[in-house]
């Protein structure tokens, strides 16, 4: 394999699977808060917050982790001021200590509070500015969820990156990635160079699973699932994955291993591959390998749909976890890439309205649609191209559903729309 696209594949798993505590938007939202705070100096009197639609979408309806149960922009702001720990990033509010709800809610009666919708035009946009007598500070976060580009105390710019509307180059190409060269990759990976990566998700996405599975958190997905019906393999994988995402859209303060800057992404990309690694008693270099297949054509499907969007990104991940089994099947180029236009074809367009507890129940169906694509490959069965949007090679049908998710920018106004009327009545 080519060396510089190996090092490429390498870099990118490294980038993108990384720990979060809690959902990444409103830590995001905590992490701009706390290093705005270490910024002032200061307990801030005041904290002006401006997001973009879509991170209001994602923060609106989900528990942030420390907080006794509470949600929103204000609280995550708050969260951050009061408990973070801007080293930390997506970590920004783990604690070992007890969590405080009185001491965020006496910050949050004291202090004041504003919100308003950024107009940059940039999907992924967040300010906090906070003030204590005549100093003030300011940090925006854009593009993605660490991508710090503007700290400023008084006016003064202590760092200002040029930033437009697109998502910031990383240091690895996304658009090397191809569902072959996965493949190749996955085959002749040296494990050492990404094993350190990939089982920090095996334990930390195991381990909130198995909490979610043991307590009533949300909607209890992932239990109903089990309850309802039974505990084979395939209904296991998606309780599982759904498990994980209702101890996570509910407060559970374990992290998780993200993809594609989601944990629920993360969890549904690994999970399910995991239980059937453990089905099938593969060795663990072998899970691995399907793991390496399974978060790396996530972030293919990913790339082209943007970090937020209109679009359920828990559906490519269903789809890279679909193919992830296949290969722990044995299954090669054409039986993986026949499992994600299998599962493209079922489940394409799902949208996403924001982070919150029925996110489990889009995992669940993601995953099935994964398994289900790739159970009619292995019997012979499958979509054709000319079938909706499916085209005679898996990558131009990925290359489709980039272009889908980014025609669907009104979609996502509308959803966003919605959501607020909601929150307003």
């Amino acid at each position: 394999m080519d060396k510089c696209v190996y090092k490429s594949y390498v870099k990118i798993l490294e980038e993108e699977l990384v720990p979060a505590m809690g959902c990444t938007e409103p830590i995001s939202v905590a992490y701009a808060a706390a290093l705005a705070r270490d910024t002032l100096g200061a307990t801030p009197e005041k904290v002006e917050i401006c997001v973009s639609g879509n991170i209001l979408k994602n923060v609106k309806s989900v528990v942030v982790p420390n907080t006794g149960g509470m949600k929103g922009v204000n609280c995550a702001a708050a969260a951050g001021i009061v408990l973070g720990d801007a080293k930390k990033k997506l970590e920004v509010i783990s604690s070992d200590k007890p969590l405080d709800k009185e001491k965020i809610l006496g910050f949050m009666k004291k202090a004041k509070f504003s919100v308003e919708k950024s107009r940059s035009g940039c999907i992924f946009d967040i300010s906090v500015r906070v003030s204590a007598g005549l100093d003030s500070a300011c940090v925006r976060i854009a593009g993605h969820h660490t991508n710090v580009v503007l700290i400023e105390k008084n006016g003064n710019d202590i760092l200002n990156l040029n930033f437009d509307r697109e998502e910031p180059k990383r240091c690895a190409d996304r658009r090397l990635l191809s569902v072959d060269k996965i493949l190749e990759f996955a085959d002749n990976v040296n494990v050492y160079d990404v094993s350190d990566t990939i089982k920090r998700q095996i334990a930390y996405n195991s381990a909130i699973a198995e909490e979610g599975l043991k307590n009533d958190y949300g909607a209890r997905v992932g239990k109903v699932l089990l309850s309802s019906f039974g505990e084979g393999v395939h209904n296991r994988a998606k309780a599982t994955a759904a498990a994980g995402s209702d101890a996570r859209m509910n407060g559970c303060c374990l992290p998780v291993v993200i993809v594609s800057g989601s944990g629920n992404q993360g969890m549904t990309a690994s999970l399910p591959v995991i239980v059937y690694a453990k089905h099938l008693g593969v060795s663990e270099e072998k899970l691995i390998r399907a793991l390496v297949v399974s978060n790396l054509i996530t972030i293919h499907l990913k790339t082209g749909i943007g970090r937020l969007s209109a679009y359920c990104g828990a559906v490519s991940a269903g789809c890279g976890a679909g193919a992830g089994i296949c290969y722990l099947y044995g299954g090669r180029y054409d039986e993986v890439s026949h499992t994600v236009e299998n599962a493209i074809a079922i489940n394409s367009g799902v949208i996403c309205d924001g982070a919150k507890s029925s996110c489990a129940a889009k995992i669940a169906s993601a995953v099935e649609a994964g398994l289900l694509g790739f159970e009619m490959c292995r019997n012979g069965s499958g979509f054709c191209a000319g079938d909706g949007i499916l085209e005679d090679s898996v990558e131009s049908t990925i290359d489709n559903v980039g272009e889908i998710a980014s025609c669907m920018r009104e979609t996502d106004e509308e959803i966003i729309r919605l959501m607020i009327k909601s929150a307003c009545k």
